[in-house]
């Protein structure tokens, strides 16, 4: 089971020893050109903003983990964990453009570092991809991103309540009740389908505890609903 947290041997993202580990993973992706080093430079600054709650360091740590784990079932294992380096690049709470706006980045830092132009059409559609989870048949590259993306679902309880609060803080503008129906909403559509992973490792492995948590956390907000409000 992938885990949200660090482990023990890897200081939190925002600590020296964190973010040694971030630079190291982006160059044995990248390389260590000056130019490389500046581009991952570049995202860790964006994935650290302070506006985040979830969209955060901790969240491409256990994207980026979840992709190793999956790595084997990918086409592309490489262009999957550029497409995790850059799927929540830009991230100010817009659905859809913050995904198309990413997208648009890795093209263009891509192309800065001469990454192959094939393999940069393919992770700017990964990218793009993220906004939906949609993916085809036969599409090994988005099942394995978009699993891993997900795979915070499949949290251990105390973590999958510390990833809704941080949800909900990315969205502390929003009244809690339009929050609660939106969130209804996503997390009926999720539960109602036949599988929540594109993936065989992801079926077996985390679909389980991801429906159990999403089933838990339906009940609690629908149990919110069906308080009355007090009497004046």
């Amino acid at each position: 089971m992938v885990s949200t947290r660090p482990s023990a041997d890897l200081p939190g993202p925002g600590e020296g020893a964190g973010l040694r580990w971030f630079r190291s993973a982006w160059r044995n992706l990248a390389g260590a050109s000056p130019d490389a080093v500046a581009v991952g430079d570049e995202l860790l600054g964006r994935w650290g903003e302070e506006h985040r709650r979830y969209h955060t360091l901790s969240h491409l740590l256990h994207t980026l983990r979840a992709v190793d784990t999956l790595a084997g079932q990918a086409r592309d294992p490489d262009a999957v964990r550029y497409a995790a380096w850059f799927h929540d690049a830009v991230y100010e709470g817009r659905p859809g453009e913050d995904e198309r706006e990413s997208a648009l980045l890795a093209e263009r830092l891509l192309t800065a570092l001469e990454v192959a132009p094939e393999r940069v059409r393919e992770v700017a559609r990964l990218v793009r991809m993220t906004a939906d989870h949609r993916t085809e048949p036969g599409d090994a590259n988005g099942a394995v991103l978009s699993d891993a993306d997900l795979s915070v679902l499949a949290s251990p309880p105390d973590e999958y309540l510390a990833y809704t609060a941080a949800v909900r803080a990315e969205y502390r503008r929003v009244p809690d009740a339009l929050f609660r129906a939106g969130r209804l909403r996503i997390l009926r559509k999720l539960v109602l389908a036949p599988h929540l992973y594109a993936t065989e490792y992801a079926r077996a492995h985390w679909e389980p505890r991801a429906r159990g948590n999403i089933e838990a956390e339906i009940r609690r907000l629908e149990a919110v609903d069906r308080v009355e409000p007090p009497r004046l």
